[in-house]
């Protein structure tokens, strides 16, 4: 089923089957992990040993990674050592499915080599030497006199046995008293990895990484500076990381003891960014082209075992199931570039149209559903999240009418990052540049299809992405050249909220 409904877009497969170490970011929903698990299987039919980790599955100690009572050392040794173990224990899955690829007789022992470099352990405490000695001494003196009288004369006799012992004994110990504690050797695992890649077929090895994002901000770098010590130097091996760009942090900079981390563009390439090909307002018509290929693949796969008519091309497929061709370009529209959020609102609004054709009402009305179901709720678990989308709503589409807004770059909010985690802002552009604020850039951010959904049509509706303080009806992802004044009128006020919380 992942092999039927895959869809490549441009050569991003391609850029991904090269033996170059990458990583691929996107938002929750865009593919990231269908992605990695259709490379995993086709390198499999490569006769490629590949491995495929998910990092919410990683570690069984009930949240120590994220736990702020343990030191920082601790937390990030334990991920390491769990990071190791699960390559150790897929490694060897792998040998035993593959008997006829993998000869156990030489990877068993590498195998065996990998494991205990990555299990050593050592006590961290105060040693005590104790030392006793004893002495015993004993003596003993028997003595035994005799008289025989016969007829022909008297015998005398006498005997004496002494007898003296003495024994030593002397005796150490020295006792340790402490904790046992994890180390990592990142050379000896290095060293036995590269053992273990050179008694696989081709001398390859693919490591597939998925839900970086889920690991706790402050381990993050040590995961990398792992990867980048022990596994990236090694010849044969290509490793490929599915993260979320605002939920990642690879490199700690670091003045006494080097970069801690990985440096991306130059320990790895960062070439493909899943929202720059799927994003409506980036490119509408390949944004478009994706979907309906997309959701094609989807329904052949699902009625291919039904006795029902399939269409063949994406042409057939909105003729049979949409009321016009704009039908379609809403719902690409509404998801914001979200694959998964694309399949739920269809599956919404084909149920309320029932056996009828699905009109562009029906998908407004399902992309609310999806919204108030899914995004809603989440949002409203963070108080002042909550309130800043409200805010922002009120700032930006209402009195702007537009349904983006800009952000210097690398200004790191918590309440606008929970907002984008929420799937409910979408990053439409990166190092936008004004040529009246030099030596400053801006991301733009995009609302949330759901946010607005309600005021199409009406006075309010947003007229384009940017209102850029001109007198132009069209709206465009672009600063001013001339006018700073409307440059500012885009730039969302973060201070300004804050003050009025």
């Amino acid at each position: 089923m992942l092999q039927k409904t895959f869809v490549n877009f441009g050569s991003v497969f391609e850029v991904l089957s090269s033996v170059d170490h990458q990583i691929i970011f996107g938002r929750r929903g865009t593919g990231k992990t269908h992605l990695l698990t259709v490379l995993r299987q086709r390198k499999s039919a490569e006769g490629i040993i590949a491995t495929q980790l998910d990092m919410r599955n990683l570690g069984s100690a009930g949240g120590i990674y994220a736990d702020p009572t343990i030191p920082l050392a601790q937390r990030a040794t334990r991920l390491l050592v769990d990071v190791l173990a699960a390559i150790h224990s897929t490694l060897l899955e792998q040998a035993v499915e593959n008997d006829g690829l993998v000869n156990l007789g030489t990877t068993g022992s590498a195998l065996d080599e990998f494991f205990s470099a990555h299990t050593a352990v050592r006590v961290v405490g105060t040693v005590t030497q104790e030392a006793s000695k004893s002495a015993e001494n004993s003596g003993s003196l028997e003595s035994a006199i005799g008289v025989t009288m016969s007829a022909t004369g008297a015998t005398f006799k006498a005997d004496g046995k002494v007898a003296d012992s003495a024994r030593e004994a002397q005796s150490a110990k020295i006792v340790r008293t402490g904790q046992e504690t994890l180390r990592v050797n990142f050379g000896s695992v290095g060293s036995a990895l590269r053992k273990v890649v050179d008694t696989l077929p081709n001398r390859q090895l693919w490591i597939l990484l998925d839900e970086w994002s889920e690991v706790p901000l402050d381990l993050q770098p040590f995961l990398a500076d792992l990867l980048r010590r022990a596994v990236l130097p090694i010849r044969g091996v290509a490793v490929k990381i599915a993260a979320i760009e605002q939920r990642s942090r690879f490199l700690i900079p670091d003045s006494t003891v080097g970069n801690i981390g990985l440096e991306l563009g130059a320990d790895v390439s960062t070439a493909i960014t899943l929202d720059d090909y799927m994003v409506f307002d980036n490119d509408e018509a390949k944004a478009v082209e994706f979907f309906k290929t997309l959701v094609l693949k989807h329904v052949q796969a699902a009625l291919e075992l039904e006795s029902v008519t399939v269409p063949a091309t994406e042409t057939e497929l909105i003729s049979q199931g949409f009321t016009q061709g704009s039908a379609f370009d809403e719902v690409v529209r509404a998801c914001e570039g979200v694959p998964r959020d694309a399949i739920h609102i269809l599956s919404h609004a084909a149920q309320r149209a029932n056996e009828q054709l699905i009109s562009i009402g029906e998908i407004r009305t399902a992309a609310q559903q999806w919204y108030l179901a899914s995004k809603e709720a989440a949002v409203g678990s963070n108080e002042n999240a909550r309130a800043l989308l409200v805010w922002v709503v009120e700032r930006v589409i209402k009195e702007r009418q537009a349904k983006a807004f800009l952000l210097e770059s690398g200004t790191r909010d918590a309440l606008i990052d929970f907002l984008y985690d929420g799937r409910v802002l979408h990053v439409l552009r990166k190092g936008i540049s004004a040529k009246d604020s030099p030596g400053k850039r801006f991301q733009v951010y995009g609302i949330d299809y759901g946010c607005y959904v309600d005021l199409v049509n009406t006075a309010r509706a947003p007229r384009g992405v940017l209102n850029l303080g001109d007198d132009s009806p069209d709206f465009v992802v672009d600063v001013p050249k001339t006018d700073l004044r409307s440059v500012r009128r885009c730039i969302l006020d973060l201070p300004a909220f804050y003050h009025s919380l």
